[in-house]
């Protein structure tokens, strides 16, 4: 049966997740997926934002969420079915940046607090919600967000801690879906290049030296627009990725080519 476009990329009867949801990337993914008929669950810690978002946006439910906390990433799961029976899509995309730390000047505790957030928390809530999943023998995909700076380094923008937690992000990602393909749950990553967030908005000013580094590293000479995220996020999100687990996307402008 052939099917059209729009039919490939419906996702009009699903439900998502998506952590650190109140700014940059983790907020335009929300409005993306809302905008295409999902229901999502926007979860951050900064509940006035979630609430100006879902007020702004039909389909989005806000939750104050830690991804630290372990009852916390429970509770996302918890509301999902609780509230509409189901959960398709979860997006790991809560995300912290120890930069400009020098590695040799870094502290275990600020070491730990990137890889806990931005790795420990992914699987911890990747883990709940496949336990799920398996259990109702329902499928589902998970869609951890990394960086193109889990293939090559930051330097100079020291960030031991970012590109460890993201480097391990692709190798959690490998794995996990060779243990959960079975159950038909695909496990994929999307790694962006710079675009604007509150991580990188020192270096969105265009006379920045920041600004000079992004365009200079970047084959297309320019940091990416939220928008060019969609293309890899509606695939991963939909039917249309259906034989299509365990790889990362890479978005960054030809960053990772050279």
């Amino acid at each position: 049966m052939n099917r059209t476009a729009s039919e490939i990329f419906d996702i009009g009867d699903r439900v998502g997740i998506v952590t650190g949801a109140s700014s940059g990337i983790g907020e335009h993914m929300v409005r993306t997926l809302a905008a295409g008929g999902m229901r999502v669950i926007a979860a951050a810690r900064r509940l006035d934002r979630l609430e100006a978002l879902a007020s702004s946006t039909p389909g989005v439910v806000p939750m104050r969420c830690d991804v630290t906390d372990e009852a916390d990433l429970n509770a996302l799961v918890t509301a999902a079915y609780e509230q509409f029976g189901r959960l398709d899509v979860v997006i790991n995309n809560a995300g912290k940046s120890d930069a400009p730390t020098k590695a040799e000047e870094e502290s275990a505790a600020v070491f730990a607090s990137v890889i806990d957030i931005n790795l420990n928390a992914c699987f911890l809530l990747a883990r709940t919600a496949a336990a799920a999943m398996i259990e109702r023998q329902a499928p589902g995909t998970i869609i951890n967000i990394a960086s193109v700076h889990s293939f090559v380094s930051s330097a100079p923008n020291n960030q031991a801690a970012y590109v460890a937690s993201k480097t391990g992000l692709v190798g959690l990602t490998r794995e996990l879906a060779g243990q959960w393909a079975r159950h038909n749950i695909r496990v994929n990553c999307i790694a962006p290049g710079y675009f604007p967030t509150e991580l990188t908005d020192s270096m969105m000013d265009e006379d920045s030296s920041g600004y000079g580094y992004i365009t200079k590293r970047t084959p297309m000479r320019r940091p990416g627009r939220l928008e060019e995220l969609d293309g890899a996020l509606l695939l991963l999100s939909s039917d249309a990725s259906t034989f299509l687990t365990g790889q990362t996307v890479t978005v960054d402008g030809g960053w990772t080519m050279q």
